[in-house]
């Protein structure tokens, strides 16, 4: 009942409010942790669109209608709520600005709005995005720290595969990788799994087995090139491919987790999967 009743008085909050609605939840379960539940709960349901007084989610004045987009901006928002939580909680001064507000001082500096210099950003627009932009021929002269570095784009450009296999042939811990148009992709054979080099959540990955594309995921990415890399499938639990994450820092590990689909390529819809080490 208490649950209820706590539900109805927050509904037309978060319906009429979107994504600031989850920021403000958020806040609250600084204070009182027991409320994660609810902050999950209608992130995922104003990104459905299943509370009637909203007719969109807004964030940072833009307005996105529900389906797909609502859901991507209600996971962003949800993202950038829990990390301004965290930083908080350690006595970090923090705000919140759309990429588009970003400016630049003669004194070498990003600035907010205000004009404030920006110390330290973390960010979810992509590096590739920002090196296109005006701007971005400043990030090297610029004082700003971000999280996550732009040396980051090397790591998490599938171009490295290729580069690694390269450097480092037959290591354990590597796939044979090409490049799409390098004459040594065709020792892979009939069988490979092709991946555009910006590829995110397994957008416009195409699994080839025998010369026929078994699964292919849609996407926005391609036109920047694509590599090749040996076929090594996921295994199948009851209809279920689990992939496994694992974090190093300084050579020793930190972290580890499991995400499952129900597709063999990894994607935006996967499950992350609770987990023990016994």
């Amino acid at each position: 009942m208490l649950l209820a009743s706590v539900s109805s008085s927050f509904t037309s909050q978060v319906a009429n409010h979107g994504a600031y609605a989850v920021f403000g939840l958020m806040a609250i379960d600084a204070v009182f942790p027991a409320f994660s539940e609810l902050v999950m709960l209608y992130a995922g349901a104003v990104g459905a669109g299943v509370f009637a007084a909203a007719h969109h989610v807004s964030l940072f004045g833009g307005k996105v209608g529900f389906g797909a987009g609502a859901y991507i901006v209600m996971a962003l928002a949800g993202t950038l709520g829990y990390l301004e939580d965290t930083a908080i909680q350690a006595g970090v001064a923090t705000a919140l600005i759309d990429v588009a507000e970003i400016g630049w001082n003669d004194g070498g500096s990003f600035v907010d709005a205000e004009l404030r210099p920006l110390e330290l950003v973390f960010k979810l627009y992509p590096w590739e995005w920002m090196f296109d932009d005006e701007f971005g021929k400043r990030l090297l002269a610029a004082s700003t720290r971000w999280i996550e570095p732009p040396w980051k784009a090397i790591l998490s450009n599938k171009g490295i595969l290729p580069l690694l296999w390269e450097r480092f042939p037959d290591h354990p811990n590597l796939l044979p990788a090409f490049f799409d148009d390098d004459p040594n992709a065709a020792t892979l054979g009939s069988s490979f799994v092709r991946k555009p080099l910006y590829s995110r959540e397994g957008a416009n990955v195409a699994l080839v087995s025998d010369g026929v594309i078994v699964v292919e995921q849609e996407g926005p990415y391609g036109a920047e090139g694509f590599i090749r890399q040996a076929l090594a499938p996921l295994p199948n639990f009851s209809g279920q491919y689990p992939v496994v994450g694992s974090w190093l820092v300084d050579h020793a590990p930190c972290g580890l987790s499991i995400r499952e689909d129900e597709n063999p390529i990894t994607g935006d819809g996967s499950r992350f999967l609770p987990h023990a080490i016994l």
